[in-house]
């Protein structure tokens, strides 16, 4: 999310307010999930016997004090989910712009058949012209490349900059335009692609909370006294690579996206090529569409924080919760878990970040930690439970992400990823500011009437 020339967002909230459905939030109770049946775990070819697939959870479980985790959660992450749990996967965990857009570029400069990327920002700057140049480049040496990009999240992106990629034979697709006459798939100009997928010769996938402008160019865990007065704050945020079966996993959500978006024709590649293992872990690979009868994500986070035992740790960028995850977290607390959520102390969102705050008062009244990253605007979209049930992904903890945007996560299981999740969080944790009941009750008048305003429109920010 950036912030648009401020017509363009008068224009684009009102189109919201006009269109807006009155979509609302799966209830999620003990008894969704059928009679309890063996997690299953996929291999490259194919399903895993139930044998192995406890043999290999067990394995994952092992040093965790959780144990529900891996029997109620998954469970019903399974009967909700069409994404099977794939094993054989290497995931690398991407922190910050520069990291994520080397390795990307690493990988774009390797493809040899295909690169399929879907974004919801494409800004035409420094970097967007960097990744312009590179997929440019590859088109000319017969890897076909296609774009799937977010109309209202380019609207401030020129439409040179959009034909010269067409020009060069990249196949794109405008997500929703906002303007009607333009859209093949039905006006719904609510529903957006939120989406941050880069796919590579389908065997490497990219997924997280990265967008493609300059704001990632600078690290965000620089010294305090490195961040100059008046100068942009650098974007904090998260990413992953991950290679092995669940790829084919995230291209289907590619693929599905461009169909049902009725994109032209895609030329012949091997889209699924066959997937050797590349590493240990397990990830499922969860997307969510405004289309469906509701949000996965939604339901498999809500699930993971009810079935928390020890800890549930929430890094995000844009926290305007829901009742159901507001009582989830206090819940969680009123049971003995460490609950801990990292969220910004600066924004691209006054409205936003404003009607989130108005819930701290509820959370630090039921003992939930909150923490304001600084020095740096706070962009990711994690969590971790329990040390061993991870997600990187794209959805944020708001209405939005749950009811109007397509979304796209990766669930990871284990201890040996869980713990660079939790350093990841730690190290946001030393650069940030803990928000005390005490000190939330002296704020001023004039933040609790901001507050209040921004409340009203929570549904539709």
């Amino acid at each position: 999310m950036r912030p648009l020339r401020w017509v363009k967002w008068v224009v684009a909230l009102g189109l919201v307010m006009a269109l807006s459905a009155c979509s609302t939030l799966p209830v999620i109770v003990p008894d969704m999930a059928p009679a309890a049946s063996p997690v299953q775990i996929d291999g490259a070819h194919g399903p895993l016997s139930t044998a192995r697939s406890r043999e290999i959870l067990a394995r994952l479980q092992q040093g965790s004090a959780a144990s529900n985790i891996f029997e109620r959660h998954l469970v019903l992450e399974q009967a909700v989910s069409a994404s099977p749990l794939l094993g054989g996967n290497r995931v690398q965990l991407l922190e910050d712009g520069p990291d994520t857009y080397r390795a990307m570029f690493a990988a774009i400069e390797a493809a040899r058949d295909h690169i399929n990327m879907e974004t919801y920002i494409l800004e035409d700057d420094e970097v967007g012209r960097r990744f312009a140049n590179a997929l440019i480049g590859k088109q000319r040496q017969g890897v076909a490349v296609n774009l799937i990009y977010d109309s209202v999240g380019t609207l401030g992106t020129s439409a040179e900059f959009l034909q010269h990629l067409r020009d060069s034979g990249i196949r794109t697709l405008e997500f929703n335009p906002v303007n009607p006459l333009a859209a093949k798939a039905g006006w719904t100009v609510n529903q957006r692609d939120h989406r941050k997928l880069l796919i590579v010769d389908g065997r490497s996938a990219f997924v997280g909370g990265v967008n493609i402008s300059s704001v990632y160019s600078g690290g965000s865990f620089s010294r305090p006294s490195a961040v100059r007065p008046g100068r942009a704050l650098p974007w904090r945020d998260t990413h992953l690579q991950i290679d092995g079966p669940v790829v084919a996993e995230f291209q289907k959500l590619f693929l599905d996206t461009w169909h049902r978006q009725k994109g032209e024709p895609l030329s012949p590649r091997a889209f699924f090529p066959q997937l050797q293992p590349q590493g240990r872990a397990v990830v499922r690979a969860i997307g969510s569409s405004p289309d469906d009868a509701f949000s996965v994500i939604y339901v498999t986070l809500l699930s993971a924080i009810n079935s928390a035992e020890t800890e549930v740790m929430l890094t995000n960028a844009y926290f305007v919760p829901d009742p159901q995850l507001l009582e989830a977290l206090k819940a969680a607390v009123a049971r003995g878990v460490d609950v801990r959520l990292m969220l910004p102390g600066t924004t691209d969102s006054a409205l936003v970040f404003h009607a989130g705050r108005s819930h701290y008062d509820d959370l630090l009244r039921g003992g939930v930690k909150i923490f304001e990253r600084r020095n740096a605007l706070m962009h990711s979209k994690t969590a971790l439970i329990d040390g061993v049930w991870s997600t990187v992904g794209s959805t944020n903890l708001d209405w939005r992400s749950f009811l109007h945007n397509e979304e796209v996560n990766a669930v990871i299981l284990g201890m040996e990823f869980g713990e660079r999740m939790r350093a990841a969080f730690e190290r946001d944790v030393s650069q940030s500011e803990q928000i005390t009941l005490e000190q939330w009750k002296r704020r001023s008048i004039d933040l609790r009437v901001m507050e209040l305003f921004s409340r009203l429109w929570q549904y539709w920010l």
